[in-house]
């Protein structure tokens, strides 16, 4: 068995992305890349804002794909509840570095309603990309 500390599974307000400042940032200076059917926007800061969590996240499902709300908002659960219960992969990306935060937004792309396994495995291939890009930037 392991003996790191088993983190909560919750994804709680302060892990939320929502200031309009750190959301603007996002789009003009993030780097992105695609983990179809889930494209993440993410920018690595080096400081820490107080009350904040490590990641911080922005989930967006676009109308134009999805006209009716139900839709979209059943597609922002999945992906949520997708980074619930593999965010620790998301936090490794840090490497335990208390001096780093990360912002990204997840973006869906196809327009067709997805399964969980088929978010889930984006999301772990996104957390496996993203560990590489911040342990060796660009």
């Amino acid at each position: 068995m392991s003996e790191e500390p088993l983190m909560k599974k919750t994804f709680r307000k302060s892990e939320r992305l929502n200031g309009t400042k750190q959301i603007e940032t996002i789009f003009r200076e993030g780097k992105s890349f695609a983990s179809y059917p889930l494209r993440v926007i993410y920018v690595v800061r080096n400081e820490v804002l107080p009350d904040s969590s490590p990641v911080n996240l922005l989930i967006s499902v676009p109308k134009k794909r999805f006209k009716r709300a139900v839709k979209r908002n059943r597609v922002k659960r999945l992906v949520r509840e997708a980074y619930r219960l593999n965010k620790d992969e998301f936090h490794k990306a840090l490497n335990d570095r208390s001096d780093m935060q990360i912002d990204m937004a997840i973006i869906y792309l196809r327009d067709e309603l997805p399964t969980y396994s088929e978010i889930e495995s984006a999301m772990l291939k996104m957390a496996k990309e993203l560990t590489r890009r911040v342990a060796q930037p660009v």
